[in-house]
């Protein structure tokens, strides 16, 4: 590891370092920095949560003088959120030097975006599609553009903004420096970077294994009616500080939140259908802590990077391996320890197998934790706040009660009655109701050797159980499966596919399968 003076940043770029409370370099800023600050084009290979904007951000910051006037850095992200949080990070690392930075989505009022604009900011972080209405609108001219960072770029494909990425880049000057982070490297990626770089150097902290080792992982079998009480046990033995719960579709999010404050947990949730300024709020609210469970679909918790984050809980299994690792990396970060619990239902083992399979890592089973278990773990809870207030002191007014109290009562009694009332009685929540899902099917396979079983579902031809795969793009059931027109889990509100419409964000959505051969993942955009 390398310390962050070791790579001969301005000292008013270090200081923002020292002030952020950083130390050594990550592996990626290691390798990255010093080869950013030779002007080369790179192409980093490094997943969420590795350190990747500093690895960017601070040979920008270096590099680009403070009485700059144009726009001389562009930096492209999939995702407003993810283009928030870059913005926040290039802010907090250039406070010293008065590097002015801004962040272009969608979703947010186009005036406001262009009178920020008039303050002549020197580094521009955007979604594609806002970033083309600026350019068509002549409110950002890319004439001037020394640097590009595509940061995310495998998502930002997966999305369908390889044409907006295109004209983009064919709009700023050939004598750049272009740097490409990306977690894969599929053949999309390298055409990318075949096209728009030049002689890039390469560099790689991608771990052998595809599952973090600091996240300790767990699955639950349970059937689908039983989950909540699941999810409710499992939050108070475990008392996580900060908590993301995955569910499959917006329907679920809405319900799961509502449910969970019904029954007095702090949460909230997220998911496309919430307006710009709904995600900030609840993002804020879950970065200070005033809520400690956020319920988050796949496409609205992409890109988030929020520390601290120490339990993620799958309610529903993801659609695919892939966004189950991106699920639980949201937790164990920054050499942080980490807990991952999955609920499984009987009819998805087979899915939860070919998951193992393919993250190449075996997922232990865990039992159901008890109404004993939930009772503790909520008193432990409850029992260290008493000491903490106790260490505060100011309790003067609270002792007189307090001795009267004790002259008519056993003391362990009355903590033991205290604690009760602290903890709360959830059982008047009996009316809570989530909308069932249906059960993710496995692709057909070899039989597992864990399962003993013939797995359900399948290509090339009907699945009993009415939900498989066929190779020709058709359904194998009369609902789920994968279609012509996309992905559509669960026939409800949240289905259907993307359309090359712009959605609310000002972002272009991506074409359909029909049109561009990309599978739509609707439900969330």
């Amino acid at each position: 590891m390398k310390n962050f003076a070791d790579f001969g940043l301005e000292p008013r770029v270090l200081q923002a370092i020292t002030e952020l409370g950083f130390e050594e370099a990550t592996p990626i800023q290691s390798q990255s920095i010093p080869i950013a600050l030779t002007g080369k084009d790179m192409i980093g290979q490094a997943q969420t949560g590795t350190g990747k904007t500093a690895a960017f951000g601070l040979p920008l910051i270096h590099k680009i003088a403070k009485e700059e006037e144009r726009i001389v850095a562009l930096i492209m992200t999939p995702t407003r959120e993810l283009a928030i949080q870059v913005a926040e990070e290039i802010g907090k690392l250039s406070r010293f030097k008065g590097i002015r930075s801004l962040a272009i989505y969608g979703g947010q009022d186009i005036g406001r975006q262009i009178r920020a604009l008039k303050r002549k900011p020197q580094i521009i972080i955007g979604t594609p599609g806002r970033l083309l209405d600026h350019i068509n609108r002549k409110t950002i001219r890319l004439d001037d553009v020394q640097t590009v960072v595509l940061d995310e770029a495998d998502e930002m494909l997966d999305m369908g903004f390889m044409e907006d990425i295109q004209s983009i880049l064919k709009l700023v000057p050939e004598e750049r420096q272009t740097l490409l982070f990306s977690a894969t490297m599929p053949a999309n990626i390298q055409k990318l970077a075949s096209q728009f770089l030049k002689e890039p150097e390469h560099v790689s902290v991608i771990p052998k294994h595809v599952s973090a080792p600091l996240i300790d992982q767990a699955y639950i079998e349970v059937p689908e009616r039983q989950k909540f009480e699941a999810l409710s046990r499992l939050l108070d033995m475990e008392s996580p500080e900060l908590a993301i719960v995955f569910g499959r579709t917006k329907r679920r999010v809405d319900e799961l939140a509502e449910a969970l404050q019904k029954r007095g947990y702090s949460a909230d949730g997220l998911h496309g259908d919430l307006s710009q300024h709904q995600r900030d709020t609840v993002m804020r609210k879950f970065r200070d802590g005033s809520i400690d469970v956020l319920v988050a679909t796949d496409v609205a918790a992409r890109g988030l990077d929020v520390s601290g984050v120490t339990h993620v809980v799958n309610f529903d299994l993801p659609q695919d391996p892939e966004s189950y690792v991106h699920r639980i990396g949201r937790t164990g970060r920054a050499g942080k320890e980490g807990t991952a619990w999955s609920f499984v239902t009987p009819r998805e083992m087979d899915h939860l197998y070919f998951i193992e399979r393919v993250t190449r890592h075996r997922i232990p089973r865990k039992p159901l934790p008890t109404i004993a278990e939930a009772i503790e773990g909520k008193q432990r809870i409850i029992a260290e706040r008493l000491i903490e207030v106790i260490d505060q002191g100011e309790l003067t007014e609270y002792k007189g009660l307090a001795i009267q109290l004790l002259e008519q009562y056993d003391s362990v009694q009355l903590l033991a009655a205290a604690m009760k009332i602290m903890t709360g009685d959830k059982k008047e929540a009996s009316d809570i109701h989530l909308t069932p899902e249906d059960p993710i099917r496995a692709k057909r396979r070899k039989p597992d050797i864990r399962s003993g079983r013939k797995p359900s579902g399948g290509y090339g031809g009907r699945s009993n159980s009415g939900g498989g795969y066929r190779r020709d793009g058709g359904s194998g059931g009369n609902r789920g499966g994968y279609s012509k027109g996309g992905y559509n889990r669960d026939g409800n509100r949240d289905g259907g596919g993307y359309n090359r419409d712009r959605n609310s964000s000002g972002d272009r959505k991506p074409r359909s399968y029909n049109n561009d051969r990309r599978p739509n993942r609707g439900g969330d955009e």
